[in-house]
């Protein structure tokens, strides 16, 4: 699906929401100098795979550094590892540093399992790219989960364990 239409189906909901246009960032680190002009929770997703082969979307704090095998257990997986560029490409339609969680809209047959980090979960604003590394939107923590239970992808909301 497009920018475009993502937009007009947030619109459609009636879901409030930012947009920021920006440089493009692909990691943390590069966009760490838009957290000074961008109010908000900052987020950073990871595109995971399972031993059993589901695909997982975990979106958390910018500055949280997961604990993986903690995480396995958190959220109901088994043994997870960084999911492949090309899977992330051909379920989500997003492209390695464009990965959000709005990105589930393009993944209609239900292969991805979007896992959303329980403090971004009650935030009033949590920002996000738009499908492309070249923005960021704004919404609510509330706003994003009803967005995603619109399309199918009602998250599993998780205390994300953090590595020590």
């Amino acid at each position: 699906m497009s920018e475009t239409a993502l937009f007009a189906d947030l619109e459609a909901l009636d879901i409030g929401w930012t947009l920021h246009e920006h440089a493009p960032v692909f990691t943390v680190e590069e966009s760490a100098h838009l957290h000074e002009t961008i109010a908000g929770a900052h987020t950073k997703n990871l595109f995971l795979k399972d031993a059993g082969k589901q695909f997982w979307l975990v979106t958390v704090r910018h500055d949280l550094r997961v604990d993986l095998k903690a995480l396995a257990g958190a959220i109901g997986a088994r043994k997870l590892s960084f999911g492949k560029a090309e899977d992330m490409e051909a379920l989500l339609r997003v492209a390695p540093g464009a990965v959000t969680p709005l990105a589930a809209i393009n993944d209609n047959e239900g292969k991805v399992q979007v896992v959303l980090d329980s403090d971004l979960a009650r935030n009033p604003c949590v920002n996000v790219h738009p499908l492309r590394n070249t923005a960021t939107v704004g919404l609510s923590g509330e706003a994003l989960q009803r967005a995603l239970g619109h399309w199918g992808h009602t998250p599993i909301i998780a205390e994300i364990p953090e590595r020590t």
